[in-house]
């Protein structure tokens, strides 16, 4: 599940310095069914526990073209927890946790565009939607295809009861057979030659749309 929700994550963060803002990402996620997005998600949980989790994961991980939370990382060295502490992601009313957002939030982010040299563009729900969603459901694929995950409906359950996913979808590989594997197949393939840091389509993945199978012949 985790291994899931870093690559759905990479991609929110990316599109941040890209020219999406917290408040966008999340309402999109939270439009999709969600019980919340990832910067509301990640003010919740504590923003110095997601920092300590990088670090530790940052000395195990292979270097990486493009590392995705810089903008997180400057929030926590702003001092800016979430929710325990009134700010994060956004700004919270004391004994409130609605988050409200915040201008301070916005020049970082337009900052940390510059430094990497990212000319900010107008990014649309659509293009946030398949590039978080169809990223773990990607994974997923890979999940599966490395037999981590014995069968799809595994991972469901996981996303389902564990993340939150939103139940009407069934969980990320049932909504992916809902959706059509080859669709899916071929906007994450569209996607990667667009954006190189959204991950080029699993090779199960591939697999299933050039056959017209779907997740669900996997437990046939």
């Amino acid at each position: 599940g985790n291994r899931m929700l870093y690559a759905y994550r990479a991609q929110a963060e990316y599109l941040i310095e890209e020219g999406a803002l917290p408040e966008q990402i999340d309402r999109v996620i939270y439009d999709f069914g969600f019980p919340m997005g990832p910067c509301a998600m990640g003010d919740l949980a504590g923003l110095d526990v997601g920092y300590l989790i990088r670090q530790h994961r940052n000395k195990t991980l292979t270097t990486q073209a493009r590392y995705s939370s810089t903008v997180a990382d400057r929030i926590y060295e702003m001092g800016r927890f979430g929710q325990k502490n009134g700010k994060g992601w956004y700004q919270y009313q004391e004994g409130s946790r609605k988050p409200i957002a915040d201008p301070e939030i916005t020049s970082l982010i337009e900052a940390v565009s510059a430094e990497k040299g990212i000319t900010r563009r107008d990014i649309s729900d659509q293009e946030i939607l398949e590039r978080c969603i169809y990223a773990h459901i990607n994974e997923g694929a890979k999940i599966l295809e490395e037999g981590i995950a014995t069968r799809p409906s595994d991972i469901d359950l996981v996303w389902v009861h564990g993340y939150g996913y939103p139940v009407g979808r069934g969980g990320p590989m049932f909504h992916a057979d809902l959706i059509g594997v080859g669709k899916i197949y071929a906007a994450i393939k569209k996607l990667h030659e667009a954006h190189p840091d959204m991950p080029a389509p699993a090779p199960l993945l591939e697999e299933l749309a050039t056959t017209g199978k779907s997740f669900a012949d996997l437990t046939k």
